[in-house]
């Protein structure tokens, strides 16, 4: 489907006649419809006659047209995914899951962390609040995981990628 189908379609429903026409089938009026509207509605692929005679509106012709218009999904990979899945503007929904998902998005909580750096337990609790309120069992898990070790409450990144 092309633009300019998309633009037919829409401008049946900038002109008066077809717009309320079109409306009275969606709403399920009967009869009284202009036999030009309902023609023109038609061509457009906006509604239909069956075989009684009786017109109905097709609002699925919006959806078509809309997926012909969609990009293609982009593949995205399973760290996508997991991430998507599980971070919702930044903060992680729920610390129960599989373990090979918990560790992608240990992985990526991570990173927060410098490697070389030694951060105090109060400022590793500050970063990880920021992803959940459950900040202690994140700790615990970065420090279970090898991704932070820890010695007299003082921690540093001792795994995960690296940023290059």
């Amino acid at each position: 489907m092309n633009d300019e189908e998309i633009r037919r379609v829409l401008g049946l429903l900038y002109q008066d006649d077809t717009l309320r026409t079109f409306a009275s089938l969606v709403l399920g009026h009967p009869g009284g419809h202009s036999p030009e509207a309902l023609r023109k509605l038609a061509a457009g692929g906006l509604a239909a006659c069956d075989e009684s005679g009786n017109w109905h509106a097709t609002p699925e012709r919006f959806r078509d047209l809309l997926r012909s218009r969609a990009e293609p999904a982009a593949q995205l990979s399973q760290e996508e995914r997991v991430l998507r899945t599980f971070l919702v503007d930044g903060r992680l929904t729920t610390l129960t899951m599989r373990r090979d998902k918990r560790l992608v998005l240990l992985r990526y909580i991570a990173r927060v962390f410098e490697p070389g750096v030694r951060y105090p337990e109060k400022d590793v609790d500050v970063a990880l609040r920021a992803f959940h309120d459950d900040h202690a069992a994140l700790r615990r898990y970065l420090v279970d995981e090898g991704l932070l070790s820890r010695e007299d409450n003082v921690y540093w990144r001792s795994g995960g990628p690296v940023e290059i």
